[in-house]
């Protein structure tokens, strides 16, 4: 059943049972995200969001998100996946709720609330610093803020 969306979105989700929204600052003062919109109804997973990496690259982690749970995997929160980065692992938490009228207002509108859940894709640094180990560095903190908790372990 769908629900809201505009046409961009609509012709995306029958075309690749997803949308992908990517959000950027003109100013480049602000990280870049990326969010899908249309997973959770497609498929019951999850929707995704990635913070800080660019336009190509963020749009590949969604998709390959979107492929994935729509050939059956489902990702447990707290847990470290590969595939998504070539040579690095990523970290799967769940957002709160709290956050999604500051990054998913299309999202909002497409389900008409704030009735789905969002999952966020964590990367490490090329070094492979985690923005939650000590030492990271500040600026790698602001360019990925954690909306997720890295402390919650439920299966989406």
């Amino acid at each position: 059943m769908e629900r809201g969306g505009d046409t961009r979105t609509r012709e995306d989700l029958a075309k690749f049972g997803c949308s992908v929204m990517h959000v950027f600052d003109p100013e480049g003062e602000l990280p870049p995200f990326s969010y899908s919109i249309g997973i959770q109804q497609e498929t019951g997973a999850p929707e995704v969001v990635v913070i800080g990496l660019k336009q190509p690259m963020a749009h590949f982690v969604v998709n390959e998100y979107n492929k994935r749970v729509r050939e059956g995997e489902r990702f447990e929160i707290g847990n470290y996946y590969s595939g998504f980065l070539e040579g690095f692992d990523v970290y799967v938490g769940a957002v709160p709720k709290s956050v999604y009228d500051d990054y998913f207002g299309q999202g909002i509108d497409f389900y008409g609330s704030r009735n789905f859940g969002v999952v966020q894709v964590v990367y490490p640094t090329t070094r492979g610093v985690w923005p939650w180990t000590e030492g990271a560095p500040e600026s790698f903190r602001q360019w990925q803020p954690l909306l997720a908790h890295k402390e919650e372990s439920d299966t989406l």
